[in-house]
C-alpha cells in the first residue's frame, strides 16, 4: 500500500518497512549458530532490496505451506526463492530467475533400496518417498506414478530427513542443493543424496500480485547484478558452481 510522505508525495510502503519470508533450508535460507539469517537467496535479497532502496527489512521465519498464504494476506511482501509454476504464477508475481536446479533424493547411505529418481521408486513395489507438503516434488512423484499410499507429507525438511534416518521412508525428495545443504550443516550421518538425472527447474522470489512496484524494483536490481563477479562470488560461498550459476546469467 502507496503511502504519502510529508511533502504529499506517494511512496510505496516497503520502502520505509519490508518483511521477508523465509524456510529454514540451507544453502538458501537458515540461521547461523549465532541467530544470524544467512543463505544465498538472504544474500542475494539483501543485496537487490538495498539497490531497489527498500526500508529496513525483518526477516520471519515460516513453514512452506505458509509462505503463499502470508503474501496474500498481508504478513510479508517478499518470500525466497520457490519454484515458478503455472498455478503458483496465477496466485503471485516471480522475480526473474534467481537459480535453476535439478531435484535430489535424501537417502540412507549406501542407497540400499538403489533407487535414483520417482520412476524407480514407482518401480519399487514397498519404496516409500517423502515430500513438503506443497512442494513441486510431490506433485512430480504423483506424476511418475508412485500412489498416494507410498507418498509421505512432511511439513519440513528436518521432519521429512529424519524419516529417512529413521526408515519411516525409503527416500525424500527435494532439490538436490537443499540436501546438499542439511547434510553439511547437520553432519549427514547415515544419509547420502542421489541427484535426479534431468532438466533444472527454476526458482524465484515471489510477491502479492499488488506489490507497490516491489518486484519490477527488485528485478532491476537483479539484472545488474545476476552473473556479475560479485554475484558468483557468493553463490560459491554457499556451494554453487559456475554452471550453476550459468544457468540463470550466463554472463560474466
Amino acid at each position: 500500500m502507496a503511502r504519502q510522505d510529508d511533502g504529499g508525495i506517494c511512496r510505496p510502503s516497503w520502502r520505509d518497512r519490508l518483511v521477508f519470508a523465509y524456510l529454514e533450508e540451507p544453502p538458501f535460507c537458515g540461521r547461523s549458530g549465532a541467530g544470524e539469517v544467512t543463505g544465498c537467496d538472504i544474500a542475494v535479497a539483501r543485496h537487490a532490496l538495498a539497490t531497489a532502496g527498500a526500508g529496513p527489512v525483518d526477516f520471519v521465519m515460516t513453514d512452506f505451506a505458509d509462505l503463499l498464504p502470508g503474501l496474500a494476506d498481508g504478513r510479508w511482501a517478499m518470500t525466497t526463492g520457490l519454484f515458478v509454476t503455472p498455478e503458483r504464477a496465477r496466485q503471485v508475481a516471480f522475480s526473474r530467475p534467481i537459480w535453476a536446479l535439478p531435484d535430489g533424493l535424501l537417502v540412507a547411505s549406501g542407497n540400499p533400496a538403489g533407487l535414483t529418481g520417482y520412476a524407480a521408486i514407482a518401480a519399487a513395489a514397498r519404496a516409500r518417498i517423502g515430500v513438503i507438503e506443497g512442494q513441486v516434488q510431490h506433485r512430480s512423484a504423483v506424476a511418475a506414478g508412485i500412489p498416494p499410499a507410498r507418498i509421505v507429507v512432511y511439513a519440513s525438511q528436518a521432519e521429512a530427513a529424519e524419516a529417512v534416518r529413521r526408515g519411516a521412508v525409503d527416500a525424500y525428495a527435494s532439490v538436490a542443493m537443499a540436501h546438499r545443504g542439511y547434510v553439511a550443516k547437520t553432519g549427514g550421518q547415515g544419509l547420502e543424496v542421489v541427484e535426479i538425472v534431468g532438466p533444472a527447474q527454476s526458482g524465484a522470489f515471489t510477491f502479492a500480485q499488488a506489490n507497490d512496484g516491489l518486484a519490477d524494483a527488485v528485478n532491476a536490481a537483479l539484472e545488474g547484478f545476476l552473473g556479475t563477479p560479485a554475484h558468483r562470488a557468493l553463490m560459491q560461498a554457499h556451494g554453487f558452481s559456475g554452471s550453476d550459476v550459468d544457468r540463470i546469467a550466463p554472463r560474466g
